[in-house]
């Protein structure tokens, strides 16, 4: 049996971040998460997209796709891609504090990301666009026992 999946493609206006994150908690509400999960999940692709508005397309307005499908053993997976400028240095770029984007830009967004899912990974090509997959593994109410 195929797992489930969605796919979902929006305009990189900030406008569209909170629309992102309310779409992924929606699907993510299927594995009856917790609070603090949904919370997780929710500020983790709050970060990514933000990432491409700011990011990937700083002078124009492109295309974020969002992705999620529903692994086995309770993960979640979602992916958040753009075709914008790219990520010249990922390592750098995933270093606390570093940013591109200015005074006003705190540089946590992929830390954020990495403490609130259970993984991250980044791929990026400069001029191509930036990929960056989540996971996180939801916690079933009968694990405790």
């Amino acid at each position: 049996m195929e797992n489930n999946k969605f796919a979902l493609k929006i305009t990189s206006r900030s406008c569209n971040e909170s629309f992102a994150r309310v779409t992924v908690a929606a699907f993510a509400a299927a594995l009856d998460p917790t609070v603090e999960e949904i919370a997780d999940i929710k500020t983790a692709v709050s970060e990514a997209v933000t990432n491409c508005s700011v990011h990937a397309y700083p002078n124009s307005i492109g295309l974020v796709y969002i992705s999620g499908e529903i692994l086995k053993d309770n993960v979640i997976k979602i992916k958040i891609r753009d075709k914008g400028c790219g990520i010249e240095d990922i390592e750098q770029a995933m270093q606390p504090l570093f940013t591109t984007g200015g005074e006003e830009r705190a540089g946590l967004g992929f830390a954020v990301m990495e403490s609130m899912m259970d993984s991250v990974r980044v791929i990026s090509k400069k001029g191509k666009g930036t990929s960056v997959t989540m996971k996180k593994r939801i916690s079933r109410k009968d694990d405790a026992r």
